[in-house]
C-alpha cells in the first residue's frame, strides 16, 4: 500500500484516553477534497484494542476546521462506538466521505470504559485504493 505522507494523521498513535490526531492535514484552502475520486478515512489497528473488561469501546470521528486549532470542530464523519474486541491487530476501519470539508482536517479518538488501549495509523485514501487486506506490522528494522 503506498501513502501520502501529507494525508497521515497518525502513525503508530498510541492511545490510553480520548485524544486527537497528531496530525493535522492541511488543505491549503477549504476546498471540496471529494471532486473525481471518493475518499475515506482509513483507522488501521496496529496492537490489539484492550476488551480486558468487556467495556471498552472506540470511537474515530473525522473533523474540519477553519483554523489549525480547531476552535469549532465540524463532524465530518464518525464511527459508531465499537467494542475493543472487535478491533485485533490488522483490522481497518474505512469511513467514506462525501463533504465540503474546511482547510484544516484531523482525528479524534473517544476512548471509553475501564482499560481502553490501542495503537493505531490513520489516513485519508482514495476508496478505490482500499482492499480486503490486513495490515501487519513489519519484519524488518531500518538502522
Amino acid at each position: 500500500m503506498i501513502l501520502d505522507n501529507f494525508l497521515k494523521f497518525s502513525d503508530a498513535q498510541a492511545l490510553t484516553a480520548t485524544a486527537v490526531s497528531t496530525n493535522v492535514v492541511d488543505l491549503s484552502s477549504d476546498r471540496d477534497i471529494g471532486i473525481g475520486e471518493p475518499m475515506a478515512l482509513v483507522v488501521s489497528i496496529g496492537v490489539a484494542a484492550d476488551f480486558t473488561t468487556g467495556d471498552e469501546t472506540y470511537q474515530f470521528t473525522l473533523q474540519t476546521s477553519t483554523d489549525e486549532a480547531f476552535t469549532s470542530p465540524i463532524t465530518v464523519v464518525a464511527s459508531a462506538a465499537i467494542n475493543g474486541d472487535e478491533l485485533t491487530a490488522g483490522t481497518k476501519v474505512v469511513l467514506p466521505i462525501g463533504f465540503d470539508n474546511k482547510q484544516y482536517l484531523r482525528v479524534n479518538y473517544t476512548l471509553a470504559g475501564t482499560t481502553p488501549t490501542a495503537t493505531v495509523d490513520a489516513f485519508l485514501q482514495p476508496l478505490s485504493m482500499i482492499d480486503g487486506s490486513r495490515d501487519y506490522a513489519n519484519g524488518y528494522t531500518i538502522v
